[in-house]
């Protein structure tokens, strides 16, 4: 499947090339450019060729590096499968049954290990992916920095405990755990638009579609048509995130915001009455004030306590840590 330059956003690509971000001088923008310059050619094909195969992958790819980032740091540690001295990240709340992707990551890297062996980190292929999975599907381009190494633990812990925000957060929450790893209110409404593309979950969703009067009420009755009331009835059916382009990067997430048509309780949170309306009703009407917010807050996302020099390893399998 072909995918044509996305038409919001293709003339910002120069703009944002300069944006840098505020954290670890030790990532750069050219940090493979002599040990593996294939690396942004291997990831482009695996993931066009995925988001090909099913649309809704782009968001599920975007998802793993946020999630990943939001615990300990970009680090690659959400990759990691249990083993038997430490559990891994995959069976928290937030990702058991939903983070999805893992085997687009494990092809990848494969890929990276017959052309350059033990050079490119999983950590750094989450945050190409991201990048590449977003301008897949019609949203800005940033200039990746890159340098991260891989974690040889996980936290279990911190991502069943919090660290990232439950879609039942309300808007204090949500500020207080996006400012614990670096990010203002401002950057966060601008991450939460990575929600204009992708899914959630029947569980993700029933409490705000039955109980919350924040809803359009066409709206909540027909997200109840296909998510029953009662829990472990319909638990996994799915609903997209934006109702009316799931598979285009743009701004209707904020648009749906508006008219109270948010899936998730954490969603209609940033248009409920607080501080961040003025910022939801801006991108609806300018979605290149958004897709420049978007990129920028994705670099700095990208600098939250990455591993360099000489910490962590490359791991040759995303999946387990290095013999």
């Amino acid at each position: 499947m072909a995918y044509s330059r996305p038409i919001f956003f293709g003339f910002l690509a120069c703009t944002l090339c300069l944006i840098s971000g505020t954290s670890s001088a030790q990532l750069t923008h050219n940090f493979y450019s002599e040990s593996c310059p294939q690396v942004f050619g291997v990831v482009t094909s695996v993931v066009w060729a995925a988001i090909a195969r099913e649309k809704r992958m782009g968001a599920s790819l975007l998802r793993l590096h946020f999630h990943d980032c939001f615990v300990n740091g970009c680090d690659g540690s959400v990759l990691l499968d249990d083993t038997a001295t430490f559990r891994g990240e995959k069976t928290a709340a937030p990702n058991n049954n939903s983070a999805r992707g893992f085997e687009v990551i494990d092809t990848i890297k494969l890929n990276l290990e017959e052309v350059c062996p033990g050079v490119v980190s999983c950590a750094d292929i989450l945050a190409i992916t991201a990048l590449k999975s977003v301008v897949a599907l019609g949203g800005p381009k940033w200039t990746v920095k890159l340098g991260r190494r891989d974690s040889t633990t996980a936290n279990f812990s911190a991502a069943n405990g919090g660290a990232i925000p439950p879609p039942t957060s309300s808007l204090t929450t949500l500020i207080n755990t996006f400012q614990a790893v670096g990010l203002s209110g401002h950057e966060m409404v601008a991450l939460a638009g990575g929600h204009t593309i992708g899914k959630a979950r029947c569980t993700s969703f029933r409490a705000h579609v039955y109980n919350d009067s924040n809803i359009h009420p066409l709206f909540a009755t027909l997200r109840q048509s296909n998510c029953p009331p009662s829990s472990g009835s319909g638990d996994e059916n799915l609903a997209p995130l934006d109702i009316v382009t799931p598979a285009r990067f743009n701004t209707h997430y904020y648009k749906n915001l508006i008219r109270k048509k948010g899936l998730l309780h954490s969603d209609q949170q940033f248009y409920s009455g607080g501080s961040t309306d003025p910022q939801v009703e801006l991108y609806a009407t300018n979605p290149v004030s958004f897709g420049m917010d978007f990129a920028a807050a994705m670099v700095k996302m990208g600098d939250i306590r990455p591993l360099t020099g000489a910490d962590g390893e490359i791991r040759r399998n995303c999946r387990m840590v290095n013999w």
